[in-house]
């Protein structure tokens, strides 16, 4: 008798039945239903954000502005090329170009836009009024960019040089005056447009308490910087205070040299002036300013609306003396001022 014979008594396998086999299709089913799955969204690259940035200034010698932004995009997580891609663009001295090089960034479709300086600022605004816009400007709400600091309105935010309502041109007349006692005829060097209004106004107030003259300068970034300085020289000037100006904004060596060539004692709100022969410098830290433009565009990345994000005004102020050129000009600056000086130049 054959093993599995009805006769044996020991049931043979049977074949899968149609039963069967559907119930293992249905767990088979199930088991990948269960599966965690790769969406084609998780397979995806995570976007990574994309920074236009735009200043009318100098591609060379690695430019504090741009330093300072990259150590703000660093302290924040960012690297650039790896988690954040940011487009500069420079007038290389110039603001004519300003609009173009606008345009450009604006068609790489940026998630924020990047723009330093007033004039620049409002090229930039009118290429577009939809990218956000994370500006350094002088006064913005005076230069018509945004309604007030503490509710910006529109696509623009960022910070403001200024310090308080008193700004600093008419502090810098003031020391300057305590530098050089003698002092009867002090000019303003300061960019020729009409977001300075408020600037030049101050200091004539206090030059008018001081007993003193302001000489008002404008400068267009085609001037030459030499032959500003030796016409305020031939007109007699007795002291010169410099805006965030180009071509002195470009060329802040070169400045305090040919300063101390026309034998100028000068203040600016621009530190790299009074390292390279100025007599001082007195505003915000640049550096530290332009670090904090990243704090702004990591806000605006993470969903926040510019107009919404207040006008900070520059808390850090600091104040530089070059001894060095007090001694080559003649001039006992004041204990009073060394005093409260944050650095001198020996």
């Amino acid at each position: 008798m054959k093993t599995g014979d009805r006769e044996s008594g020991t049931a043979a396998p049977q074949p899968f039945g149609d039963g069967m086999r559907r119930r293992a299709v249905i767990a088979g089913l199930t088991s990948l239903l269960a599966a965690p799955k790769q969406s084609s969204a998780q397979q995806a690259p995570a976007k990574i954000p994309r920074v236009g940035w735009i200043w009318g200034g100098r591609s060379a010698g690695n430019p504090i502005e741009v330093a300072g932004f990259r150590q703000g995009l660093k302290e924040l997580g960012y690297i650039e090329g790896q988690n954040i891609v940011v487009d500069y663009r420079f007038g290389e001295g110039r603001t004519d170009p300003i609009a173009d090089l606008a345009a450009e960034l604006v068609a790489l479709r940026p998630d924020v836009l990047v723009a330093l300086g007033d004039m620049t600022v409002a090229k930039v605004k009118g290429v577009t009024a939809t990218i956000p816009i994370v500006s350094m400007t002088g006064d913005p709400v005076g230069a018509g960019l945004v309604q007030s600091l503490a509710r910006p309105g529109g696509n623009i935010t960022g910070v403001s040089m200024m310090h308080g309502l008193e700004g600093l041109a008419g502090k810098r007349v003031e020391l300057l005056k305590d530098a050089v006692p003698a002092a009867k005829r002090i000019a303003l060097i300061y960019p020729d447009n009409p977001t300075n209004v408020r600037s030049l106004a101050q200091a004539k107030q206090v030059a008018s308490e001081l007993g003193i003259d302001i000489r008002p300068f404008p400068v267009e970034p085609g001037n030459e910087l030499e032959a500003v300085i030796a016409a305020l020289s031939r007109e007699g000037i007795d002291g010169v205070d410099i805006e965030p100006a180009i071509p002195f904004t470009d060329y802040p060596l070169e400045t305090g040299k040919v300063l101390l060539k026309y034998r100028l004692p000068a203040g600016s709100e621009l530190r790299r002036i009074a390292e390279s022969g100025g007599l001082l410098s007195y505003g915000p830290n640049l550096f530290d300013t332009t670090r904090r433009l990243a704090y702004y565009v990591d806000r605006i990345l993470k969903g926040a609306k510019p107009a919404d994000l207040p006008v900070e005004q520059a808390s850090r102020l600091e104040l530089v003396v070059n001894m060095k050129t007090a001694a080559a000009l003649g001039l006992a600056i004041p204990p009073l001022i060394l005093a409260r000086a944050d650095e001198v130049i020996e």
